[in-house]
């Protein structure tokens, strides 16, 4: 649902970095061999925080319950800062750099002008992933970030987004993600352990590593 125009701030993000943007995207007509490797990677390095979630969900099997409730608890969280981005995005109303800025160099096709440009939804979800991962897993939290920062720079090297939508999408998403991910943790803590006593058990639970070695 679109909002009604006058709750939609409709501003030109050019103004904001406009020409460190352009640096990026010189950056990326200069280096033409790179240009499909990250046109691949931004859409396909996502499912390197899918993957990580469930390495999350899989070393919790092997803890406690409140581990696998905050397990657990990754994804809705990283839904829970998408979903707020995508309402910010309809208000703020930022037009796509190839709109304001068409002389630039551009990697990926232009979208329609609804398609706006604050914040970034792919950093978003890398943004959010790696703070709702930080109280499961700091280690897989590190790594997230790793690849968090090569999430936000192919969106301003492909000509998606300016510097602003990446780093403001990051600065929304973290305490977003790290607060539902925390309250999630703890108010489903009895759901998880109801689970992990029925069906459910095989895949909320396993014996801890070395258990079987022991006659």
């Amino acid at each position: 649902m679109t909002p009604h125009p006058v709750v939609q701030l409709a501003f030109d993000g050019s103004s904001i970095d406009g020409s460190l943007f352009t640096t990026v995207t010189d950056f990326a007509r200069d280096t033409k061999w790179l240009n499909t490797p990250l046109s691949l990677w931004t859409n396909a390095g996502l499912g390197v925080f899918a993957v990580l979630m469930l390495a999350g969900w899989w070393k919790a099997r092997r803890r406690d319950t409140t581990t696998m409730t905050f397990a657990l608890a990754v994804p809705f969280a990283v839904m829970a800062a998408f979903a707020v981005a995508e309402v910010v995005k309809k208000i703020v109303a930022e037009v796509r750099p190839c709109h304001s800025l068409p002389h630039d160099y551009f990697v990926s096709a232009c979208p329609a002008r609804t398609d706006y440009a604050f914040p970034s939804g792919h950093t978003t979800v890398a943004a959010a992933t790696v703070a709702a991962l930080w109280l499961l897993d700091r280690r897989l939290a590190a790594i997230a970030a790793v690849f968090a920062l090569l999430e936000g720079f192919t969106r301003v090297y492909l000509g998606d987004h300016y510097p602003h939508d990446v780093l403001g999408a990051a600065l929304l998403a973290m305490p977003v993600a790290y607060l539902a991910a925390r309250i999630l943790g703890r108010i489903a803590i009895p759901l998880v352990t109801r689970l992990s006593t029925g069906a459910l058990k095989p895949v909320l639970t396993a014996p801890p590593a070395g258990a079987h070695a022991v006659r």
